[in-house]
């Protein structure tokens, strides 16, 4: 078991004196680094105060009878913190203090406990109301918490009524310091933990907001997109190690389809359909949203898929594509990228946004894009949308032969 640093202090508080010329007395807990403070209700004149032995002067007025009391005071937080230890309870300054003061009671609740319950019943919901991912991120949310409690609390969990005015900047500051995430990732993180704080308020277990008055701005992202140049040299590459010739196929039809990572790594046969005028197409709920997607199978997407049609893992899968983990497929593009010589950074979302970049610099109708792509209105896929010199350069000359003088 891992030795727990323990200690106890009387401080005065200079900074308190009263018009009688007396400050008041607490006393400061600290366990494994992590302080807990209260005040112990009585006062003594500064001059009266020991501050290198944290008592009262042996030969003051009152000063016996004030020791005897303080002397007291630290038996019964001793006692405390031997009984915690000897029950296996999770002995902190604060769960010490808060015995000592009366408010331990078994109706307490931990922010970690909170999460876990969250979390479990979203698991529960995975492909009723929420996708896999979902259920991921939120589990990484409570992680990543855990760490963030160790490293600046030194403890596995805090309870509710525990947390401090400064909570969530020390949270952010953690994120972007400790965990280096991005300012749009940081504020992802944070939003995943206000709904978890929510939930706490809705049960009555927490009854400050500690989002309060906080608002969340993400910053603007330029993602990248292959040019429809730069497509080609990516289908024409010829590639010799199997692992990278994958990973580009895959890519490229979702470059070709739009289909999200999530969505391709779980395309099979039934969401391939023929029309009446035996055109093939791609009839798939999104997995994040639960939108239709209509997309006509191109033929060099066609092309992609008979690769794979005696791949052994798309038959045992039941796939139509054998895709890897995300992050290994985001790892292993940016290898592509460097041997088609691509000064881009790729990922597995660029092809989503290269699928809607295109179509629309080649006359699709944003409405028939943001039907393609699964997207509820139109708003979504603007922000997909990316506006390319050639889609300038085709209306100008539009106008400019309209204004012909």
């Amino acid at each position: 078991m891992e030795r727990t640093s323990f200690g106890l202090l009387f401080y005065i508080r200079r900074n308190k004196l009263n018009k009688s010329g007396e400050v008041p007395i607490f006393l400061r807990i600290t366990v494994n680094g992590q302080r807990a403070d209260a005040s112990v209700k009585r006062t003594i004149p500064l001059r009266l105060w020991n501050p290198a032995k944290g008592k009262a002067m042996e030969k003051g007025i009152g000063c016996k009878d004030l020791n005897a009391y303080l002397d007291a005071i630290s038996f019964n937080i001793l006692r405390i913190q031997r009984d915690m230890e000897m029950e296996g309870a999770e002995v902190s300054a604060h769960a010490i203090l808060d015995r000592y003061l009366g408010k331990h009671t078994p109706d307490r609740h931990t922010l970690i406990e909170v999460f876990q319950e969250h979390n479990e019943r979203q698991r529960k919901l995975i492909g009723i109301d929420i996708a896999p991912a979902t259920a991921v991120r939120y589990e990484t949310c409570r992680k990543l918490m855990i760490r963030f409690l160790q490293h600046t609390y030194r403890r596995n969990d805090i309870y509710l009524d525990e947390l401090p005015r400064q909570f969530i900047e020390e949270y952010e500051f953690f994120l972007k310091t400790e965990r280096r995430c991005s300012h749009n990732t940081t504020i992802q993180y944070l939003k995943n933990l206000k709904k978890i704080t929510r939930i706490a308020q809705s049960k009555g277990w927490l009854n400050d907001d500690p989002f309060k008055e906080i608002r969340f701005h993400k910053e603007k992202v330029e993602r990248d997109f292959l040019e429809h140049h730069e497509l080609k040299k990516l289908l024409d590459k010829r590639i010799e190690i199997p692992r990278l010739a994958q990973i580009r196929d895959v890519f490229c039809f979702c470059c070709l389809s739009g289909l999200a990572f999530s969505d391709v790594k779980q395309l099979r046969p039934e969401h391939i359909v023929r029309d009446i005028n035996a055109m093939l197409w791609i009839r798939k709920p999104r997995l994040k949203t639960g939108q239709m997607c209509n997309i006509p199978l191109l033929e060099t997407a066609r092309y992609i898929l008979s690769r794979y049609a005696d791949d052994t893992y798309c038959q045992t899968h039941g796939v139509l594509l054998p895709v890897c983990s995300n992050q290994k497929m985001n790892v292993y593009l940016k290898e592509l990228a460097d041997i088609c010589g691509i000064r881009k950074n790729l990922s597995t979302h660029t092809a989503r946004h290269t699928f809607a970049t295109l179509t629309l610099a080649s006359g699709a109708t944003i409405e028939n894009v943001a039907k393609m792509l699964g997207h509820a209105d139109t708003k979504m896929t603007r922000h997909y949308a990316r506006i390319l010199d050639s889609s300038i350069l085709r209306d100008m000359q539009i106008v400019a032969k309209n204004m012909a003088l």
